[in-house]
């Protein structure tokens, strides 16, 4: 019998490693019998939208935290697949920073490209992992959802590619169990349209709560406030933003701050992170880490170092997300195949060490870019995934990270150069914080820039 190979989640990550398979396959050689596994009812991973909270059609929890009228909060320049284009996607030019619904469109173009989908069983949740000596093989449980049924698959290796944005980390508050308002965690947030009118706070620093912040501020929000643990956003907020130190308690719907500060809130939303979690691997096999660039005890970011034929995909905090979910599928594809080897468990745990101290000595942002940016110059090097200019996109993060402590507001409208093929993108026909239709129709929508409107606009 050949190689079998598992793969958990249809996502980008999932998507890759199976872009990366059938690549080699177009090229005459021969591949291990790949089965893909996805809870959800369609591709996409967090880029399948849906408007349900909490629970999907089955009872399963939601993965999808995205939102209505979210936008892409980094240049798709910096994370365009290095064989598919978006010029050759969209046959025409478009801005830099694309809605969520051109970005799925993106996505689904190259994979829709392929014959992946015969490898795909939707409605499909991976219950519990063993690793049978015997067998040298794992044995994996899961649920066909849609038939209500169980039962198990062998496979000689599994890749985990379900990400780690869909476990909200919720911490507790003193008094927050008798806040009158509305609490929610950002995984549950579906857009701004609830909160038109309303004070609201935000509970975290990080880019969920700067990104509905902002969103929140432009469809209607009377005022938002921000509150950091440790530090403070590092950009200029617009009047009706503000950022505060940390929530000590609540008493109804007030909310008490370390300055001393008593606001209260029609709503407060939990932008605190998410947990890595893998329900269906033993405590053995389990990845554990916090968000960080390197997670520890993975070799090269994919290869456990508990079990060489436990992979992970797209487990580390993200400045690039497509192209390096492909270098790591890439990688991982070419391992299995047998035409990487690994080296000894000494030099494996050296390496991984190298990358922990590496990304340990980074201080700036522009120091994290440069780290991630020179670990997919590792993983390309290794495999024939097309190299194209990293550091040209490394320059373009710093430029983006720079864009939005000028003005949170006007950094989408900002244009860059694709170093696949050069294309410049274009203006968006309208402003972004005047645009409110984040539809795929209206974003393709050739209707000039109007100027008028834009002199007239107080954000420029």
């Amino acid at each position: 019998m050949g190689l079998k190979v598992g793969i958990i989640g249809a996502g980008p990550s999932g998507l890759a490693m199976l872009r990366a398979f059938e690549s080699k396959e177009k090229k005459g050689n021969k591949i291990p019998e790949i089965k893909c596994f996805e809870k959800q009812d369609n591709w996409g991973g967090m880029w399948n939208y849906t408007w349900r909270t909490g629970v999907g059609k089955y009872g399963e929890p939601l993965h999808g935290s995205m939102y209505k009228y979210l936008w892409s909060n980094g240049p798709k320049e910096c994370l365009e697949f290095a064989d598919y284009t978006f010029s050759e996607h969209f046959d025409q030019t478009i801005s830099s920073y694309p809605p969520r619904e051109v970005l799925f469109d993106y996505i689904q173009g190259r994979i829709k490209q392929s014959n992946a989908r015969k490898y795909i069983q939707f409605n499909t949740v991976a219950r519990w992992v063993d690793y049978v000596e015997e067998k040298k093989q794992f044995r994996v449980v899961f649920d066909d959802l849609k038939k209500n049924e169980t039962f198990e698959e062998f496979f000689d290796y599994l890749v985990v590619g379900t990400g780690h944005f869909s476990t909200p980390n919720m911490p507790y508050f003193k008094g927050i169990e008798n806040y009158t308002g509305n609490v929610m965690h950002a995984h549950d947030f579906r857009g701004a349209d609830p909160f038109i009118d309303q004070d609201i706070l935000l509970i975290g620093s990080s880019y969920s709560a700067e990104d509905i912040a902002v969103q929140c501020y432009k469809h209607g929000t009377k005022s938002v406030t921000i509150s950091y643990r440790t530090n403070p956003i590092d950009c200029k907020w617009p009047q009706g933003i503000e950022e505060l130190p940390m929530v000590t308690h609540f008493e109804d719907k007030k909310a008490f701050f370390k300055d001393g500060t008593v606001k209260e809130f029609d709503s407060v939303i939990m932008c605190t992170g998410y947990q890595h979690k893998f329900p269906f691997l033993p405590d053995n096999l389990r990845l554990k880490t916090k968000n960080c660039l390197y997670p520890e005890g993975m070799y090269k970011g994919v290869i456990s170092d508990v079990n060489a034929q436990l992979l992970f995909l797209g487990m580390q905090d993200q400045y690039y997300t497509f192209n390096m979910f492909d270098a790591q599928a890439w990688f991982a594809r070419d391992y299995i195949l047998g035409r990487i080897n690994l080296p000894s468990k000494e030099a494996i745990q050296t390496d991984i060490q190298k990358w922990m101290e590496d990304e340990s000595k980074c201080i700036s942002a522009d120091d994290h870019v440069d780290f991630q940016t020179n670990y997919i110059k590792d993983l390309i090097e290794l495999t024939d995934y097309p190299m194209f200019d990293l550091d040209k996109v490394a320059e373009m993060f710093k430029v983006w990270l720079k864009d939005k402590e000028q003005n949170i507001l006007t950094y989408r409208d900002k244009t860059f150069t694709s170093v696949m093929d050069q294309t410049k993108a274009e203006k968006h026909h309208t402003p972004w914080m005047k645009e409110l239709d984040d539809s795929l129709e209206r974003y393709l929508d050739e209707d000039p820039i109007d100027e008028k409107e834009l002199e007239k606009t107080n954000y420029y």
